[in-house]
Order: structure tokens, then sequence, then C-alpha cells
């Protein structure tokens, strides 16, 4: 899910949108960071960048406040300590039963960039 080459030439296509600085992302920890409504939390491990949706799946709590294992490319949630897979989203332990949301990442230049879902029209 996560792309983290230094690109050069235009910048992405309409369908990416700037999240934050790539600087502004500590390796190692996550991030809380929002796009309108959307709570995200952002991990920068090595050189790749991970977005998954903020909140457990369980029961709702940050998922930015709790520990991030990167040497197995994980979260955790700090109230009951469910965890979860940065790259798929998929809830590795309980009490989540659920997958969070994933967003495909691109580094470019010293921002990077989400890929959010097209909205629906109505």
């Amino acid at each position: 899910m996560a792309i983290a080459n230094q690109e050069s030439g235009p910048k992405p296509a309409k369908e990416w949108e700037l999240l934050c600085g790539v600087n502004e992302l500590k390796s190692g920890e996550a991030t809380r960071l929002e796009i309108g409504d959307l709570k995200l939390s952002a991990s920068k491990i090595n050189e790749s960048v991970y977005v998954v949706s903020d909140m457990c799946t369980h029961a709702n709590y940050s998922l930015s406040d709790g520990p991030l294992h990167p040497e197995n490319l994980t979260i955790e949630c700090w109230k009951h300590g469910a965890q979860f897979c940065l790259s798929t989203g998929a809830a590795l332990t309980l009490p989540a039963t659920r997958a969070l949301d994933t967003f495909p990442t691109k580094v470019h230049g010293e921002n990077v960039y989400i890929h959010l879902p097209k909205k629906e029209k109505q």
C-alpha cells in the first residue's frame, strides 16, 4: 500500500491529495492527521509511508495514540491491545475483528500524497 520513492517531474495527478510534508512524519511513530472529516494515522517506516484510518474498529479509540511496531508493520490500539497490519489494514488480534481502511501513498519531493476513494455522486 505504500509507494515511497522520490519522484521527479510533474506533480501527481488530481486524484492524489496532499496529506502532509514528509518531514512532519517521525520515523517509527504514528501521526494523527485529518483531511476533511477523515481521521487518519500516518506512519513512516524506513522509506515507506503507510496511512490507515485512525479509529480502532473495536471501540473507536485513536490508533495514533498507541504503539507502532515497525519491525512487523503493525499498529496497536492503546486501550484494548488490538493490532492491525499497516499495509493491509487486517485486524490481527482480538478484540478487533474488522479491518482498517488503508490508503495508497506517494512521496513527491518533500510532500506525502494520499489517494482517496472517489466520492459517489448523489
